[in-house]
């Protein structure tokens, strides 16, 4: 084939070599496209389903265009349903009786897959009540044919809210065995994964914070995972992170910290920034005394300096309250010594 593409080339003619599944080629299979990529005797087009950053050689990747083909959201599924009820080449022919709430709970089964919607949609019709008015597809029907219950869940009404919080109170209240149940609720309902994986990030610094830093860590790796994988196989790195942080020792003395500051910084807006701590990149700015008096904490034995970094009118604030959780209490001795230091350095 690159032969001819080659060949071709010189009548200029250009050849399209389309490769599904590019990452099944070896490294050494993949090199051979590179030649005939870079002096245009083929238009490669690759598809994958895995990463191409890990699974196409970068001297290949670096010539292509990547894009990304996301998963189709509920409302082009639906629109994809109703084509196939009205159209002559679906079921445009007969007359399906359909509530639209069960075309929704449809679309939500089908994971942003339209191939996988039709196939099941197709499924229930056929499988359908014939009436002489035509043929009745019941809810009960549907999670006959599929082995779905119908969970009362509404991605964008109150339920959804309801069972947020029941998760992040669940592990606020260090109780694994509701956080897991919650978070079963929500996606075997159809929640998107990468909703509750983000919840799960913010709550790993709002409730537990420096009390187990780890847990952040463990809460984006989580997200991290839902990206690659997506649902049903992402559910169980968000019951790692789940139940590991509903496990961690807590403390909210990080949201404490910043709600603090952010009262200060609101009502005190034209605090100027202590001349010893500006920035000085022009000669000016260092005769108007931009850096005068600046520190370098790193040239200090203690690598610390007696420098009021605050502003004058906030000189005496403290927001950062460390409790006595987990490996916070560590840190909160760290911070009485820094403080105890400063202080009789003359701060």
């Amino acid at each position: 084939v690159m032969q001819r593409a080659d060949e071709n080339r010189r009548f200029g003619a250009r050849t399209i070599v389309f490769v599904d599944e590019i990452h099944r080629f070896n490294r050494a299979q993949q090199d051979a496209f590179l030649p005939f990529v870079e002096k245009g005797a083929i238009i490669l087009i690759g598809a994958t389903t895995e990463n191409p950053s890990f699974e196409v050689n970068g001297a290949l990747l670096s010539r292509c265009k990547v894009f990304v083909l996301k998963a189709l959201d509920e409302k082009a599924i639906k629109g994809i349903l109703k084509r196939a009820l009205t159209d002559p080449r679906g079921f445009g022919k007969e007359t399906v009786h359909l509530a639209e709430e069960d075309l929704t709970f449809l679309a939500r089964l089908s994971n942003g897959d339209a191939r996988s919607a039709l196939a099941t949609l197709e499924m229930v019709v056929l499988n359908g009540e014939r009436k002489p008015d035509g043929i009745h597809v019941s809810r009960e029907l549907i999670e006959q044919c599929t082995g779905k219950k119908a969970l009362l869940y509404d991605k964008t009404g109150e339920e959804h809210y309801n069972l947020i919080s029941a998760l992040h109170k669940s592990m606020r209240n260090s109780d694994p065995d509701a956080a897991v149940y919650w978070l079963a609720r929500m996606l075997e309902a159809g929640e998107d994964p990468l909703y509750i994986a983000r919840r799960v990030v913010r709550f790993a610094s709002e409730d537990v914070g420096l009390a187990d830093s780890r847990g952040l860590e463990i809460a984006v790796a989580a997200y991290q995972a839902c990206h690659f994988l997506g649902m049903p196989e992402c559910s169980v790195n968000l019951t790692h992170a789940v139940i590991y942080l509903s496990m961690a020792p807590k403390s909210n003395a990080m949201e404490l910290a910043y709600n603090e500051a952010k009262e200060d910084a609101r009502e005190h807006l034209n605090e100027p920034v202590p001349l010893q701590i500006r920035n000085a990149p022009t000669r000016l700015m260092g005769e108007l005394g931009y850096g005068k008096g600046y520190q370098y904490a790193h040239d200090t034995k203690e690598k610390m300096a007696a420098m009021q970094c605050l502003p004058d009118g906030l000189k005496d604030r403290s927001y950062y309250h460390p409790t006595e959780q987990g490996l916070e209490a560590r840190y909160k001795e760290r911070l009485r010594q820094i403080k105890d230091w400063k202080k009789q350095h003359g701060m």
